[in-house]
């Protein structure tokens, strides 16, 4: 079978591939100070967890002829979405390894407190209150730009914002739980997930 080779979607695959690799190191071989003992723990995520699974599986599944462009569009068209790709993808791996490490021993794959837990407001918590769901779903637009079908970008994007929010509800619940007014005037001040929209 001959596959055909556009060169800015090939280009956008490969910056996206990359980065891909680069957030799953992140995720994997980051180094986390030891974890103190665990004070309490919301199980509720592991749905809102499945759900974001589930977007990256539908766009990953759902995707049109490799290296070819998401729609019939001008080179000058493509070379935007090759530039958009790059900045979501690379900013995304950024944003999530200064998350990580800004939390430290706070951070977790479910919703959870620990002994001594702080409330991190500062590095990329100082304009979202989910720099890891944000690089999650810049991570999602990327790949989807670079390989879905427009009607599976857009699914994979819904259920993953009702992932999201399910898992925001639940870590929210439990700050709110241990620092009350503190997490309030923080909630009010700051957006969730995309800076002055939500």
């Amino acid at each position: 079978m001959h596959i055909h080779l556009d060169f800015w979607p090939t280009l956008s695959f490969a910056l996206v591939m990359f980065c891909w690799f680069a957030f799953v190191i992140v995720f994997l071989v980051q180094k986390r100070p030891p974890s103190p003992p665990e004070k309490k723990r919301d199980r509720g995520s592991l749905f809102g967890i499945m759900l974001q699974g589930a977007s990256y599986a539908i766009v990953w599944a759902w995707h049109r002829q490799p290296f070819t462009p998401i729609a019939s569009i001008s080179e000058s068209a493509e070379i935007a979405i090759v530039i958009l790709t790059a900045a979501l993808s690379f900013g995304s791996v950024l944003l999530v390894l200064s998350a990580i490490r800004t939390l430290g021993k706070e951070w977790s794959f479910t919703a959870r407190l620990v002994e001594g837990h702080n409330l991190i407001t500062q590095g990329p918590y100082r304009f979202v209150r989910h720099p890891i769901y944000t690089g999650m779903l810049g991570m999602l637009l990327a790949t989807g730009l670079s390989i879905s079908f427009w009607m599976a970008l857009i699914l994979g994007v819904i259920i993953f914002a009702a992932g999201t929010a399910i898992r925001v509800r639940s870590e929210e619940n439990l700050l709110r739980e241990a620092f009350g007014d503190q997490f309030q005037l923080y909630k009010q001040r700051v957006a969730a997930v995309i800076p002055y929209l939500f």
